[in-house]
């Protein structure tokens, strides 16, 4: 049954992609008034996370970014399905990086590099990397439940050249790769929320006790990776520009926990800059603190 779903879903969003991106928003805004103005998708956890994070803002000010956030979510949608039929061309017009200078410097001493990229503006986009560098680009990924969905968002995600990689199986496929001489570039979404186990990270990000991922930074001291950030800016509707800077040159030579605080920070800039850009309706909170970091 839920292979004959995902079918007609597929076979709509065949269709409906081949449509041009300014005819699929006028469905984003559509879809947008279901999302904000009926009962509808998490709009309590939203409400949520957005007050706790922002205690200094009024309602009004809150109901201003939470209507913003939906409006770029509907646009996130309708933008993630449109690359089933996004060419190289359209893709590299819409989606561009600032400046490669940094990584075309770490490509040029055969460094690998370990990008901190984040639930932020349209992070799927980001997939288009291998059209502007040299690099082989890798993105780590969370296998869905649904097997037929899972196949469909690797699809897409692969479809400029960027190799998806389950997380279990990074680091092997790094020193694989590393053996081989094939530079790589990999993707980290770390603004996910782990398990609170002993291999996460507790620290105040956005006014509230946050637990992190560790895997970048520990994956980029191991193998000796060049740490940077992602920041990826909305131009305006339906084009973006990613920005990439340091984070950490000598990963080795770091105190524990001081890449991951770092790329945090900035991430915690990021969102205070423009937050209706960030995903709010993500439960990123769901988890207590129990015990202190040591």
């Amino acid at each position: 049954m839920k292979g004959i779903a995902f079918n007609i879903f597929f076979a709509f969003n065949y269709v409906i992609t081949l449509l041009p991106l300014r005819v699929l928003y006028i469905f984003s805004d559509i879809f947008f008034v279901i999302l904000f103005y009926f009962p509808s998708y998490r709009k309590d956890v939203v409400a949520r996370n957005l007050r706790n994070a922002f205690p200094e803002k009024d309602d009004s000010e809150l109901t201003r970014i939470s209507r913003r956030y939906y409006r770029h979510l509907a646009d996130l949608f309708v933008e993630t399905l449109k690359v089933t039929h996004m060419s190289r061309r359209q893709i590299s017009r819409r989606f561009r990086f600032r400046d490669m200078t940094l990584l075309d410097r770490f490509y040029d001493e055969g460094r690998h590099v370990v990008a901190i990229c984040s639930h932020y503006n349209n992070w799927e986009w980001l997939s288009s990397l291998p059209l502007f560098s040299r690099y082989t680009g890798m993105t780590i990924y969370k296998p869905l439940k649904n097997k037929y969905f899972d196949r469909m968002m690797y699809q897409i995600r692969a479809r400029y050249g960027v190799v998806p990689v389950p997380m279990q199986t990074i680091l092997r496929e790094l020193i694989k790769r590393r053996k081989e001489n094939d530079l790589t570039v990999t993707a980290f979404i770390a603004d996910q929320t782990p398990p609170p186990d002993e291999h996460t990270y507790w620290i105040n990000f956005l006014n509230q006790e946050t637990c992190f991922y560790t895997g970048p930074e520990k994956v980029a001291m191991k193998l000796d990776m060049a740490v940077v950030f992602v920041h990826i800016k909305k131009v305006r509707r339906g084009y973006y520009e990613a920005e990439v800077t340091l984070i950490s040159e000598n990963p080795k030579s770091e105190e524990p926990h001081a890449i991951t605080e770092r790329h945090i920070r900035k991430l915690e800039e990021v969102i205070r800059e423009q937050p209706e850009y960030w995903l709010w309706s993500h439960r990123r909170w769901k988890h207590k603190r129990v015990n202190k970091n040591d």
